[in-house]
């Protein structure tokens, strides 16, 4: 009997130390993930889920061997800053910035500590995330979406013809957008256009840099810019309202009321952003992979949003169209 209690205890003691010894190699195997964004919007979310979905495919399945937490800064700067101290205090395998404004808080708070893979950002350079595309080092890396304004401008001129003077909303306290209007300007200017700003710095200025448009522009532009694109549907309305189209810079803006844009598929952006993720996980550097651009593009046009500003697309640019939205 005493000794059946003994070889029990003896049994308990065992299985103990072998759950114990267990418990570090589970924690090994476990990555750690975070992920903050500027503000929630299809675009940016599209490039969040495809982040995770290309991380699966790489065998990094969030609930099993990678542990993921999501914080939105709600367009708030000062937020994202909060968010980044934080996630850089829990000293995770990798922090994912999708948009300027939280790369730039993630880059700040990090101090080279921690890798960063920025996503969405237009201007790694302008925004001071990397010194050289090809080389960034300060184990900073990602995915940038510099607009393709060319295509922007050939889109417009067909459907507004005539084209001389263009508004353009933006927040003033993006680097990034920034620098996409002044690019626009200079492009423009060489087309004869003029651009003409509607500055809002936060969603709520959104309507009322609209309408201050109407009557000085014959088209309303809406770049990828965060604060912008967040408050759309404010945008939309003006353009009903004055009959006045409103052309955007990323295609998930299209459903919700834009008549054209051509843009990136932003769950791609993702999936690009995912695979640079998933060599760091694995191993890599993230100051030795090289900032990637995204080549393929899509046109998008909403035929029955365009009639309710009072324009007709043009039949070759509909057919053109990867997406028609009914």
């Amino acid at each position: 009997m005493h000794l059946s209690r003994f070889s029990s205890a003896l049994l308990a003691a065992a299985a103990v130390v072998a759950l114990m010894s267990s418990q570090p190699a589970a924690a090994a195997d476990q990555k750690v993930l975070k992920i903050t964004a500027i503000v929630e919007h299809p675009a940016l979310d599209a490039c969040r889920k495809g982040t995770l979905d290309e991380l699966a495919d790489e065998g990094f399945v969030e609930g099993k061997n990678l542990s993921v937490e999501f914080q939105s800064a709600q367009g708030d700067v000062g937020t994202a800053g909060q968010i980044a101290k934080k996630f850089v205090g829990d000293n995770p395998d990798v922090i994912v910035a999708i948009a300027t404004p939280s790369a730039q808080a993630a880059v700040a708070a990090a101090h080279g500590t921690i890798p960063i893979v920025f996503s969405a950002v237009s201007d790694p350079m302008g925004a001071k995330l990397v010194s050289d595309m090809n080389k960034p080092g300060a184990n900073v890396t990602g995915v940038t979406d510099r607009l393709p304004l060319e295509k922007h401008i050939a889109m417009m001129k067909p459907v507004v013809p005539g084209l001389k003077t263009l508004g353009v909303l933006y927040n003033p306290g993006e680097a990034n957008s920034v620098s996409e209007v002044n690019r626009l300007k200079l492009l423009a200017k060489d087309q004869g256009i003029t651009v003409i700003e509607g500055p809002a710095p936060d969603s709520n200025s959104v309507l009322g840099a609209a309408r201050s448009l109407v009557g000085k522009v014959q088209a309303i532009y809406t770049p990828t810019d965060n604060t912008v694109v967040s408050a759309l549907e404010a945008v939309v309305k003006v353009g009903i309202d004055a009959k006045l189209p409103v052309f955007a810079g990323d295609t998930g803006s299209v459903p919700r009321g834009a008549i054209a844009a051509v843009g990136f598929n932003y769950y791609d952006v993702g999936r690009q952003t995912g695979k640079i993720v998933g060599a760091i996980l694995k191993g890599q550097k993230a100051g030795d992979i090289a900032v990637q651009g995204v080549d393929k593009t899509e046109l998008s046009v909403n035929p029955g949003s365009a009639a309710k500003m009072g324009i007709t697309l043009p039949e070759a640019l509909v057919q053109s169209a990867k997406e028609v939205v009914k």
